[in-house]
């Protein structure tokens, strides 16, 4: 299957400032003058970022969004302990209202669990915080029906997490979830770690394929290391990939 047509090239607001908030919105007119339609707003503190400034933003400019979690410690599904898994929870339901809000069609990001989490010590722990991150998404997957939007649910590289490292481990954890409203990111940073093919691995994912991260190996200048492009975009032509595609530099 081909892709449909124009896939709208976004950019990350890690690039802008961190943690981003609704005072760094007049970026957005830079942003959309070096030609990027698409903004991720990544929300580290949802206290500092507000539906009406992103939409009134949007409609002075003209871009369009995505919403990115950021999955500390203190948010994280598979942990032992209830509350850093309530946390986990309500956050994402802040943040699949807000992608409703907004026009988002995603949120996105290591949602299973905290980024640098200790690993588990063996397999049955690993089963265990597998089952926990399953039980939490499950309940986000059904917001995330009900409000019309999607999880994009990102592997990260074997030095960021133990949970969910490649493309298959991602598409088990749909699996598992059992929802439509569960898809996969995919960032070719993590990917170049990871896969042995990025280009297999992205037809693997198919029409889980909610949302892609380009990068390159270093996190520097798209072109100009080792990522294999021709690779990608031959690959994502091939899945019928009409999403978009954030820059994470």
């Amino acid at each position: 299957m081909a892709t449909t047509g124009h896939i709208p090239l976004g950019l990350s607001t890690f690039v802008l400032a961190s943690p981003f908030s609704d005072a760094d919105l007049a970026l957005f007119g830079k942003v959309k003058s070096f030609g990027y339609e698409q903004v991720e707003v990544c929300i580290e503190d949802p206290e500092l970022v507000s539906a009406e400034a992103l939409i009134d933003a949007r409609e002075r400019t003209g871009i369009a969004y995505s919403v990115c979690g950021a999955f500390g410690p203190d948010r994280d599904l598979a942990h032992d302990d209830a509350g850093p898994r309530g946390n986990a929870a309500a956050y994402l339901d802040r943040l699949l209202h807000l992608a409703a809000a907004i026009g988002s069609p995603h949120v996105c990001g290591p949602m299973y669990a905290a980024v640098g989490k200790e690993p588990a010590v063996d397999d049955e722990a690993r089963k265990i915080e597998w089952d926990r991150a399953v039980t939490g998404l499950t309940a986000a997957a059904q917001l995330a029906e009900a409000l019309g939007v999607r999880l994009a649910i990102e592997p990260l590289n074997r030095f960021e997490t133990d949970l969910v490292n490649t493309t298959q481990q991602g598409l088990a954890l749909c699996a598992d979830i059992g929802s439509p409203a569960a898809g996969l990111l995919l960032d070719t940073f993590h990917m170049n770690i990871e896969e042995k093919s990025i280009g297999e691995a992205i037809r693997a994912a198919g029409d889980r394929l909610v949302h892609v991260h380009a990068c390159e190996n270093d996190r520097g200048t798209l072109g100009l290391a080792h990522i294999p492009w021709p690779e990608v975009f031959s690959a994502l032509h091939d899945v019928g990939y009409d999403g978009q595609i954030v820059i994470e530099s």
